[in-house]
């Protein structure tokens, strides 16, 4: 994973940041926790209170907030998308990856969360997720933080 940021900016008296974080996926389908580098980006911004936007910058990836405790969670959810949306179903869209478009939008490519005390606003049991649908690939995720 790489990240790229952008100087702050003043806009009466709210301060943004903006982040571009680079995900290399390794296979077609994968759920990638991104929560750890998603914090460090607020720690760097110096943000104490305010929102993160998580925006994934492809149709067929998505941003996920869910359990990050245990691991057959991911399992669990990839076999669950697979029969709403199987691979091998003959669809309109038809171009091979149509099932990766569906999975995406119902996840959704966007979150937004609250920043409080200069850390993300989590569960105990959450963490955020870079869901590929259509991997393996380079995917660009774009960050922004934005103080009260």
């Amino acid at each position: 994973m790489r990240a790229e940021s952008e100087k702050s900016k003043s806009i009466d008296q709210v301060q943004t940041r903006s982040h571009t974080l680079e995900v290399e996926t390794l296979s077609r389908v994968s759920f990638i926790d991104i929560s750890g580098k998603l914090q460090e980006l607020v720690r760097e911004s110096e943000v104490k209170s305010g929102l993160c936007q998580i925006f994934v910058m492809h149709t067929t990836a998505a941003i996920l907030i869910n359990e990050n405790d245990d691991p057959a969670f991911t399992k669990d959810l990839g076999d669950f998308l697979a029969k709403l949306a199987p691979r091998d179903q003959a669809y309109h869209h038809n171009d091979g990856n149509c099932d990766a478009h569906l999975k995406a939008s119902l996840i959704g490519g966007a979150k937004s969360l609250m920043v409080e005390n200069g850390r993300l606003v989590l569960g105990r049991w959450q963490g955020i997720y870079l869901c590929e649908f259509d991997g393996p690939r380079r995917r660009e995720v774009r960050v922004k933080m934005v103080s009260d």
